[in-house]
């Protein structure tokens, strides 16, 4: 899998979620992670969101969308208690 994003949105990202999209990525390659379309925000272009954990064993949520190939991270942030209920009790 290739990944990309914008250089500004990562440190913002960083500032105001503390997730760096490095960490972000990793979430890809839990085995258990979930992928599901996001409609409430998929305008002009399909986005999605995936939770699962990160290598650090930090439960995360990834906004992304898919261009050309390449999965382009929109945003990463802690999993909320109620989205991590849900994946726990697989919603």
């Amino acid at each position: 899998m290739k990944f990309q994003w914008d250089q500004d949105k990562a440190n913002n990202n960083i500032k105001k979620h503390s997730i760096s999209f490095e960490e972000a990525v990793t979430v890809f390659g839990y085995p258990l992670a979930v992928t599901i379309l996001d409609p409430d925000h998929s305008v002009g272009e399909f986005r999605f969101l995936t939770i699962g954990q990160s290598k650090s064993q930090k439960l995360l949520v990834i906004s992304h969308t898919e261009r050309e190939n390449e999965i382009r991270l929109i945003s990463g942030r802690l999993a909320s208690k109620q989205e991590r209920k849900n994946y726990e009790s697989g919603v």
